[in-house]
């Protein structure tokens, strides 16, 4: 088979309704838009007008607050940094930093730090050092007989990175 020979199914396509063709079509005249008024013209986008009703999107209450100086944190797992010591890519054995998950490509980019959860099981013997983490993911590290650190990243930091 070649790509020329490439066929859908007979009668998986539908063909387009060529309208304004004659009255005979059934989509002549016109054109199934019905007569006059501002929907038969041509470039007419009236999306959530209600004529002159104060629209739906207007009508309800605002709510909410979407704070400008929040964190964005590059998440890790548990599972998953288990899962790259088991392939090789991270050494349990050196402290597993920022750097380390950044290099190893557990993470594309560190953001405003990397905060790491408890998902997945853990059972490697290391020191992790990263900007945050969920309580379970440091009691998880613990029980495996390694160490989790949180280091404070300042605003100042993270800003200029």
């Amino acid at each position: 088979m070649k790509l020329n020979e490439l066929r859908d199914n007979p009668g998986a396509t539908k063909g387009r309704m060529r309208v304004g063709r004659g009255a005979g079509s059934g989509k002549g005249k016109t054109a199934g838009r019905g007569i006059k008024g501002q929907k038969s013209r041509s470039g007419v986008a009236i999306n959530a007008f209600e004529g002159g009703q104060m629209p739906l999107y207007q009508r309800l209450p605002k709510r909410g607050f979407t704070n400008p100086n929040r964190k964005a944190w590059a998440v890790v797992n548990l599972g998953l940094i288990q899962k790259f010591i088991d392939a090789g890519k991270i050494d349990p054995k050196t402290p597993i930093t920022e750097e380390v998950l950044v290099g190893s490509g557990l993470v594309r980019r560190k953001r405003d730090g990397i905060r790491v959860l408890a998902k997945g099981e853990f059972k490697a013997k290391a020191e992790i050092r990263v900007s945050g983490a969920s309580k379970s993911a440091v009691t998880a590290v613990e029980a495996a007989g390694g160490t989790l650190s949180v280091t404070a990243v300042s605003t100042q930091e993270a800003a200029t990175e």
